[in-house]
């Protein structure tokens, strides 16, 4: 750490590898903790000691919310939903979705749902790129079928994602849109100066332009899926969804923050864990 800027000067030439870059620093701790200072963005902890981890997530999760500086980070995209709210908003959803994610309606699902996709449509790609000698990019696949079976659990919508003649879907324009949104809203963090992104969002520039235009079809996407469960479908199915409608109180925006934080939740860990197991 440098006097007076700190590690400021590091972390302008590693930001773009900002994963590798802190995982080298921590190597070098037997605590696998680092305390840094950055000018304008003050002291920050990265850990990756399992006991630390522990004692944030669960021992004494309330006494580290997100805060505010993270909250207006993400709310463009990800607004009020699970992973970008504290305190009683987060305590709600987390016991709501409960009810949805236990063990025996996940069991029930993967016998009913999942089955189907992996037999209807993972499997007959494959099969027919085998045939044909066909690259694939696997990931992509595993991220198209993750999506589709998350859409069916927790919104009880099929988006055909994972399509066997190769149609491209505005499922998979939203896929393409949501990934853009989610590395754009993640690097607002890596500014030097905080404050680039809000002058760069005021005269609708560069990656903030960009970032608005994915999030359009982000959450024109998630209205659709919103719009398409009719009232008479909304609480009679046990989904997450109609769970989180069930209260009149809920707005639509609000709505739309809970699917997109729930295929936040869903995609990317379901598809890179399969990914992994199949390496």
């Amino acid at each position: 750490m440098y006097p007076i800027v700190g590690v400021l000067p590091e972390f302008l030439k590693n930001r773009h590898r900002f994963l590798d870059w802190t995982f080298e620093i921590l190597s070098y701790f037997r605590t696998n903790t680092v305390v840094y200072w950055i000018p304008g963005k003050g002291h920050g902890i990265i850990t990756a000691n399992p006991s630390n981890v522990e004692h944030m997530l669960k021992t004494n999760f309330e006494n580290y919310p997100k805060g505010n500086r993270f909250i207006t980070l993400l709310e463009d995209f990800l607004g009020h939903g699970i992973f970008n709210s504290d305190g009683e908003l987060w305590k709600l959803q987390r016991k709501t979705a409960s009810y949805e994610f236990n063990t025996k309606s996940l069991r029930n699902f993967v016998m009913e749902n999942v089955t189907v996709e992996i037999n209807t449509r993972l499997l007959p790609i494959l099969i027919k790129a085998s045939e044909t000698q066909q690259v694939l990019d696997f990931q992509d696949i595993l991220e198209r079928f993750a999506f589709d079976n998350l859409c069916k659990l927790a919104f009880n919508v099929d988006p055909t994602c994972l399509s066997v003649d190769g149609t491209i879907t505005s499922a998979a324009e939203f896929m393409r849109a949501f990934e853009d949104a989610t590395m754009l809203s993640s690097g607002r963090f890596l500014y030097a100066l905080p404050f680039l992104s809000k002058v760069k969002k005021f005269l609708n520039i560069g990656s903030e332009r960009r970032l608005k235009e994915s999030i359009k079809i982000v959450h024109e996407f998630a209205d659709n899926i919103i719009g398409s469960r009719t009232d008479q479908n909304i609480g009679k199915e046990e989904d997450l969804l109609s769970r989180f409608s069930l209260n009149k109180e809920n707005s639509p925006e609000f709505l739309r923050d809970i699917v997109i934080s729930f295929i936040l939740a869903g995609r990317d860990t379901t598809s890179s864990a399969l990914s992994w197991f199949f390496l």
